[in-house]
């Protein structure tokens, strides 16, 4: 196997690294003590975004973006993971793979003008009783003549609060299937200021300030028929053709996280005396960095194969759950221990850490639990069995 970066590869991560740092770093600071994200500044990075050719990047070249492969893409995501989470995701947008299974007047409505910065989305499935058990689900849109008539409560949506529009998973009925009754779910465009949809603030959280999450609720939204992404009833497959790579995507942004960490604990081992001696000559501090560099160096390579992988069309649920769980799970721990190799001046803000460490909290939740990667790597091994 060849794991060396092409040349164009290289210059993706570099380009973006060298982008994050002079752009984004200088920001940081602000927006962690507010815990707000001026909009001014989200234009002023957008449009240096767009100038460095890294806005957008992650949709095909024929829609006006880069036309990155996967792997490519998620070095370019691990760069941009070093930075603050509001900042990047929305300076630097990516809009949803999603938008491109749509029709093509849907497209010029919401796809380009996304394309261009004009517009945000955000994808609404998430509800108060149903996270990861879409069976659970309750809002639903029911026909009424030709049109939709929306009803029920979502939350925890991310940058809700910015998006002009929303892609929403209705509950659209029900069958019958071996393991019980199972949710039919379509999505819907719904734009903000629909009559009878309404955008809460949501909750305040931990994780990644600046990066809001809003409650959504519906009371009789009307929509006409051309609202629907997809086919109807069709939710899911629309959802798992177009989100896919999504479980990949929090996993290299965890990468880009973890690797800034160990910069810091790295160079502060090799700086800081005690007892005479540089602290990383000590076994308790040097045997952290070594962990550190090889649970870092694993998540790296579950998740460029997983990529990869992807591309050859060869890709399995387990490849991905597998990336998404060690690179959570490992950022834990990375900012952790290089926290611990602080001591008390990690937990201050002055350096990156401590947000390194509380952003690193809500990654084994979103994008599917860690106890869901498991059960997903657990049932692809068991199903050859009969299990």
């Amino acid at each position: 196997m060849h794991f060396a970066m092409t040349e164009e590869q290289a210059m993706i991560a570099e380009t973006t690294r060298a982008f994050v740092e002079t752009e984004l770093y200088p920001h940081e600071a602000e927006i962690e003590r507010t815990g707000h994200l001026d909009m001014d500044v989200v234009r002023e990075v957008q449009a240096k975004a767009m100038e460095a050719g890294l806005y957008a990047a992650n949709m095909p070249e024929e829609v006006g973006g880069a036309g990155l492969d996967t792997l490519s893409w998620l070095l370019y995501e691990k760069e941009l993971g070093r930075a603050n989470y509001a900042l990047h995701w929305t300076g630097v947008a990516r809009p949803s793979n999603i938008l491109l299974a749509g029709t093509e007047a849907q497209k010029e409505k919401y796809l380009f003008p996304c394309m261009r910065g004009e517009k945000w989305d955000c994808l609404a499935m998430t509800e108060p009783g149903a996270g990861s058990d879409l069976r659970g689900m309750r809002a639903s849109a029911r026909r009424d003549g030709g049109d939709w008539v929306l009803n029920g409560t979502k939350h925890f949506i991310s940058h809700a609060d910015i998006a002009d529009f929303a892609i929403v998973f209705m509950a659209t009925g029900e069958e019958e299937t071996p393991r019980g009754p199972k949710k039919k779910i379509t999505a819907f465009f719904v734009d903000k200021g629909t009559p009878g949809f309404t955008v809460r603030e949501g909750y305040r959280n931990v994780s990644h300030r600046g990066y809001s999450n809003a409650v959504m609720e519906f009371d009789d939204c009307r929509l006409p028929q051309e609202a629907v992404l997809g086919e109807v009833d069709k939710g899911f497959e629309v959802a798992n053709t177009w989100l896919g790579a999504t479980r990949l995507q929090v996993a290299a942004t965890c990468l880009g996280r973890a690797d800034r960490a160990l910069g810091h604990a790295v160079s502060y081992a090799a700086e800081r005396k005690q007892f005479g001696q540089q602290i990383g000559k000590f076994q308790g501090v040097s045997f952290k960095l070594a962990d550190m560099a090889l649970e870092l160096k694993a998540a790296e390579l579950l998740t460029w194969e997983a990529g990869w992988k992807f591309d050859q069309g060869t890709v399995s649920e387990a490849d991905m759950a597998m990336a998404k769980l060690k690179a959570t799970e490992m950022l834990a721990f990375v900012a952790d221990e290089a926290i611990q190799i602080h001591g008390g001046m990690g937990l201050m803000d002055e350096l990156p850490l401590e947000r390194i460490w509380r952003d690193a909290r809500v990654e084994r939740i979103w994008e599917g639990t860690s106890e869901i990667q498991r059960h997903i790597i657990s049932r692809e091994l068991l199903r050859p069995l009969g299990g």
